[in-house]
Parts: structure tokens; sequence; C-alpha cells
């Protein structure tokens, strides 16, 4: 997959998710200046901010959003900065013939693991896990280079990290999934994948071992270990801050036969040292 951009194109700017508190001006305004100093143009959708409760507009309006910028041909790319809990609420109204016949690509993590799914299932399009926000976090700096090299030098660092086998030596298929608690929102509905021969990522930023043993059990009942032909965890952040044992993959190993490959990234998740990863696309690792 090839990031088709250019200096001076725009990308449009969404939250589809939860929207960010008016306190949060000054961060949007860092973001933007940064967008601009790698000399593309950022344009915003006017639902960025809360307006009622956690939302900055209804499920259609925020639908809408998105849909305009897939439908404006000047807009190269977009890029969801929010995360949460409600971006599956705008599944229903999305024109999936649109962006099916639309080459830019949609870019969000967290939360918007349902709506890059359901890109993917209803489409075949690609999109990204990847939090645009990072280019102004801690690791900053690293994310800009990164960033500015997969757009305007074509170079692959930002879609490039190491990884390391737990059991198996490799695998390859289109990747679905991303966060898991958000991921499993979509089983029982349309938008969810196919996942027969795929490699499924999992990643969370919440959840200690109850939670984990509550998605793991729910993937084995929707049959998902028997259908994908591997797994590729990324970080569990609060398993990992907190140390928590069982660890991840000692928990995961009570419901994945010992033949399925499942290999392991410390640069996939919520970290602000996170990279991207197609999700959507065929990988080989």
């Amino acid at each position: 997959m090839k990031v088709e951009m250019k200096p001076g194109d725009k990308i449009g700017i969404v939250c589809c998710s939860n929207a960010w508190k008016k306190k949060d001006e000054d961060k949007l305004r860092q973001l933007k200046d940064i967008i601009r100093e790698m000399g593309l143009v950022p344009v915003c959708s006017p639902y960025i901010f809360e307006r009622e409760s956690v939302a900055g507009g209804s499920a259609g309006e925020r639908a809408q959003a998105l849909m305009d910028f897939y439908l404006d041909d000047s807009i190269k790319g977009i890029f969801d900065i929010s995360g949460g809990d409600i971006s599956n609420g705008i599944l229903p109204y999305l024109d999936y013939e649109i962006i099916a016949a639309c080459e830019k690509k949609f870019w969000g993590y967290s939360d918007l693991t349902a709506v890059i799914n359901a890109v993917y299932t209803k489409t075949g399009r690609a999109s990204v896990l990847y939090q645009i926000c990072n280019l102004m976090y801690e690791h900053g700096k690293e994310q800009q280079e990164n960033f500015r090299n997969a757009f305007l030098s074509e170079k692959g660092e930002l879609f490039q990290f190491p990884y390391e086998f737990l059991q198996g030596e490799s695998m390859e298929g289109i990747v679905v999934g991303g966060n898991v608690r958000c991921f499993l929102k979509l089983a029982g509905t349309a938008y969810f994948p196919d996942l027969a021969g795929k490699i499924l990522l999992l990643e969370s930023r919440g959840g200690t071992v109850p939670q984990m043993l509550t998605y793991f059990s729910q993937l084995q009942q929707l049959g998902a270990f028997g259908k994908v032909k591997g797994i590729l965890l990324g970080t569990f952040t609060q398993m990992e801050r907190e140390k928590c044992r069982p660890d991840v993959w000692t928990l995961l190993q009570q419901f994945v036969s010992p033949m399925l490959p499942v290999a392991r990234t410390a640069f996939v998740g919520h970290g602000t040292d996170s990279r991207a990863v197609w999700v959507g696309a065929y990988e080989k690792f």
C-alpha cells in the first residue's frame, strides 16, 4: 500500500467518536500548525468540539462530515483525532458505495477501530490504524519525521515496526481488528469482517485480566481463533502498566491452538511511539 500525498494537499480532520472539550482548542491549533509545517493543509469538520454531552454532533451529522470529505476531491486523506466510545453510531449513516469508489484513506485508532473495520467489510478498502495526534505528543519529533517521510518521500518508516513470534515463525493475510473492545462492538452486525484466513490484530488501552478474559472468550465464541491464520498482539496499556499477572499472552494461550502463529509488537497501540498499520490490506509477518 502507498500513501498518495504531496506538499500542498488538503487533509480532512474529523471527530467521529467522542468530541474534544472546548478547553482543547489550543491543542487543535498546535496540531494544525504541525500539519502546515509539513506542507499539508488541514481542513476541520464542524463537529470537533463537544456540544451536548459527549458528542460534537449527532451520529448523522458526524457521518455527513466524514462523507463530505470523501466527496471533496481536494481532500486527499481523512484523519480522525478522536477516541472513546461512540464511533459505531455513525455506521448506518455512511455511504459505502461512495467510499468504495474513493481512493483516499481514512486514518484513526482506538474507538475508530469500529469504523475502520466496517469500511473494510462494506467496501474492501483499507484504512490506517494510527492517531495523527501522536505528532505532538512525547515522541512527536520522531513521529513527525516518520509521518513526513511516509507522505512526502514515500519511505516506509511509519508503517514498519519490530515484532517477535511467540509461537510459529511466519504469517500472512489481510489484517483486521485493532482495539479489541471496540472491534467487538461490531460482533453480530453487518459490519463485522469475515475472519477466515485473516491476521487478527489485537491491542487495548484499558482493561486488566477480567476484561481480557471477557474479550478473548467472546472471540472464541465467535469462532475467531479457529478462522484466523495468525494473531498480532500490540500493546495492552493498562495491563502492562499495572504489571498484571497472568499477562496477555498467558491469557491468550488458554484460547488458541499452539499451531496458530502469534506475534507481538510494542509499537502498535495507544503508545505515543506507535507506528501505523494497514487494516484491510494484505501483510506478511
